[in-house]
């Protein structure tokens, strides 16, 4: 992949010296276009050999462009809290808002090649990676960012050859350490690692362009090119979606898993109370368990109709814990930060540490119901979410988390009637908005992308389950019931594994 970028490539100076001043008033004018129309995000990865000119570049970028709507992120080893959470949660985080320019100086591609480099991540598990990597980058593509991937490349000797001369440059000796020449005897182990990786995630969305960092104006005007034309092209074209998944066809006896359930189950006073004290004492005793405290965390997902008894589900779990030990996330319409960045960014926010618990109420699953019925997203939006959210979850399981999902039914008919009660009673008026009065006239819209959400999101490591929740008591017994059971077997699973280490 390498060979072109071991050509010689140069510009003379006068050539760069005429280019130049155009280049840049024309960054800038796109960069203000971009900034104004704030449409889209620009995420560009600086990556190659040392020595090969990463640094100049995103310092030549900020001088020639408007640093105001520029960021640079620059990432080394994760730190406790990173390590604590799933891999791509710090990068989440830096993601730019539209309208911005985010610079990555290291990235997602940093460690899993130092990893595999140092011998401490196998094939298997480095492939694993970056087909993640993949999904990431296509739905940061899906969601409308413009994804740059630089690799500034040197050969063997071109590398060796420019340490020698920043080190003689007493204005850039700093740059090279004894780390640069360690680091050099292991060109051949890069490339063959950089190579597999540029190949294996070199996609049609967010290709890699390979730029040789020998000659400083070359590699300078390269860039800037690239940068502006990838601006000009994406300012002009409409944002394209394609469907991932097609349409679920619905059963044509009508039934489904919402319909199926049995929602005259009741649990007596006396029992409620029994039952529930049992189990939020199981579900303490669960939460200071060393093996949760030292190595899992607890993620809970509540979804269901209005008026199904999210909230109280939620206090039964949470009148169980510490509360230095749990967050709880309601989730509303997103905010004008919010909606300037990918939809399951603001959930990545929230992630808990190891030892916690994050209750969702409401969730990432607004985009395959709420934003699907109302029109808020396109069908091609929604119908890759699944797909997307699935690898979100599994992201979440790989780093520890139990995820428990609940889908909280009951009848319309008990529906109506506590919308009456809440609208009658002083106390409870403020659980009642006109949202909610029309949102029960499209019953049977939500039903059905109830029933595809949980068709098509319901996988082995983050199952739903469905509570039959016409009787309060019986809902909230169950939904603790079963956290216990999800906590207990992750904790086993845990066990096992320390008794095979």
């Amino acid at each position: 992949m390498f060979e072109s970028a071991e050509l010689g490539h140069k510009i003379d100076k006068e050539t760069f010296k005429k280019e130049v001043p155009k280049l840049r008033a024309a960054l800038l004018d796109a960069q203000y276009d971009m900034t104004e129309k704030k449409e889209f995000p620009v995420v560009i990865l600086i990556s190659g050999v040392d020595g090969s000119g990463k640094g100049e570049t995103i310092n030549l970028l900020y001088s020639w462009m408007d640093p105001h709507h520029i960021s640079t992120l620059a990432f080394s080893a994760p730190t406790d809290e990173e390590r604590e959470r799933p891999t791509m949660w710090r990068y989440w985080r830096a993601l730019p808002p539209k309208g911005k320019i985010g610079i990555f100086a290291g990235s997602w591609y940093s460690q899993p090649i130092t990893d595999r480099i140092n011998g401490d991540m196998r094939r298997s598990e480095l492939d694993a990676r970056l087909a993640a990597i993949n999904n990431f980058e296509a739905m940061l593509v899906n969601e409308g960012a413009l994804v740059l991937k630089f690799w500034f490349h040197l050969s063997h000797e071109g590398q060796k050859a420019r340490l020698k001369a920043l080190e003689k440059n007493p204005h850039t000796a700093w740059r090279v350490t004894k780390e640069s020449y360690e680091r050099l005897k292991t060109y051949d182990k890069l490339q063959e690692v950089a190579g597999h990786v540029l190949r294996v995630t070199n996609s049609a969305k967010a290709p890699w362009i390979i730029v040789e960092g020998t000659d400083d104006g070359y590699r300078s005007l390269t860039v800037g090119h690239t940068v502006l034309d990838a601006l000009r092209r994406r300012l002009k074209q409409e944002r394209q979606t394609v469907p991932v998944a097609p349409p679920i066809v619905q059963a044509i006896d009508h039934r489904n898993v919402l319909s199926e359930l049995d929602l005259t189950q009741k649990l007596s006073r006396k029992d409620y109370e029994s039952q529930l004290a049992k189990y939020q004492g199981r579900l303490s005793e669960l939460a200071r368990d060393p093996r949760f405290v030292g190595k899992r965390s607890l993620v809970l997902v509540f979804e269901g109709s209005d008026a199904a008894g999210k909230g109280g589900s939620i206090r039964r779990i949470s009148a169980a814990l510490d509360a230095r030990q749990y967050q709880i996330i309601p989730t509303a319409a997103p905010t004008e930060e919010e909606r300037a960045q990918p939809y399951l960014w603001r959930f990545w926010r929230h992630l808990p540490r190891t030892g916690r618990v994050a209750i969702f109420d409401r969730s990432w699953y607004g985009r395959v119901l709420v934003e699907r019925v109302e029109g808020f997203c396109s069908e091609a939006d929604w119908l890759r979410a699944y797909a997307e959210i699935n690898d979100f979850e599994h992201q979440l399981v790989e780093a520890g988390a139990v995820v428990v999902k609940f889908w909280l039914q009951i009848s319309a008919d008990e529906q109506l009637r506590r919308f009456q009660e809440r609208q009658d009673t002083e106390f409870k008026r403020f659980k009642i908005t006109d949202e909610d009065w029309r949102n029960r006239e499209k019953w049977d819209d939500y039903v059905a992308a109830a029933c595809d959400m949980v068709d098509r999101t319901s996988t082995g490591l983050a199952p739903w389950t469905t509570v039959e929740a016409n009787d309060k008591h019986f809902a909230r017994v169950k939904v603790l019931r079963t956290v216990c059971e999800r906590l207990e077997h992750a904790l086993k699973d845990e066990q096992e594994k320390y008794k095979k280490q």
